[in-house]
């Protein structure tokens, strides 16, 4: 199963950290959001990523061209520069690393990975910079159970996100950011069948608006709901909130 993970964002609300870093890079207990966010795909064995990169890209660049290194304890040889890794790092991850242009919206850069996917059926998408306890065999099950085109995990978390207004787990209407909803709303755990791209016009294209949209017109967006932990990083507060969790040694999202 493949996962696209949107990593090309601004980050602008979390500006005390992103002036250095992308928003995926932010850490959390010393490792980015983004590690955290594959090692939840990772516990359900999925683990072929594409991160479709944008702002500050040579940062992620580098962190996964010297992940082992950084991971590991290793020996040099100063003459020849050979590197040995003494202990071996327990992920076995396929990451692609796509540059999806700096301005490009959410939407656009998943069409920019089109050619990839014109022979999958289905894959993932998520943003990166949520966290949750997510079963995602039981969202795969789901989407695949309605025969649709689309499904979104909708959450209960604060107030400020895409309302989801659902009947029989179908979603009637996707109205992105209201002023106020004490609702279900996008939690950022999507399943997509390749007719996804019909939907998507071009790089201007905000996946959160017209695709969702008109997939909810046409009857072809379906919701998991998802009653567990959810934490998005937008904020030094929501970044606080989550470093708090991993230090209790037992953080939800961890399994």
């Amino acid at each position: 199963m493949d996962v696209v993970i949107l990593c090309g964002g601004y980050g602008t609300r979390l500006s005390e950290e992103t002036h250095l870093r992308p928003k995926p890079m932010v850490e959390i207990g010393g490792k980015p959001i983004l590690w955290h966010i594959m090692k939840i795909f990772d516990s359900h064995q999925i683990s072929n990523f594409h991160l479709a990169l944008g702002y500050k890209s040579n940062v992620i660049k580098d962190y996964f061209i010297g992940y082992n290194s950084l991971n590991n304890d290793f020996s040099i040889n100063t003459q020849t520069g050979k590197i040995n890794h003494i202990n071996n790092i327990n992920e076995n991850w396929q990451i692609n690393l796509w540059e999806t242009g700096l301005k490009t919206m959410t939407g656009g850069r998943l069409l920019r990975l089109k050619h990839y996917f014109r022979n999958t059926d289905t894959f993932m998408l998520t943003y990166g910079d949520g966290l949750c306890d997510l079963d995602l065999k039981a969202l795969l099950k789901f989407h695949k159970s309605h025969g649709k085109i689309a499904t979104v995990t909708a959450v209960r978390p604060p107030v400020r996100f895409g309302e989801l207004i659902i009947s029989n787990n179908e979603v009637k209407q996707f109205q992105e950011k209201p002023q106020a909803s004490n609702g279900w709303i996008n939690g950022g755990f999507f399943v997509f069948n390749k007719e996804i791209f019909n939907y998507i016009k071009s790089d201007n294209t905000m996946l959160e608006r017209e695709p969702m949209e008109n997939l909810s017109k046409d009857g072809q967006l379906m919701a998991f709901k998802h009653e567990g932990f959810w934490q998005c990083m937008d904020t030094i507060r929501e970044k606080e909130i989550l470093e708090n969790l991993w230090n209790t040694n037992n953080p939800p999202w961890i399994k």
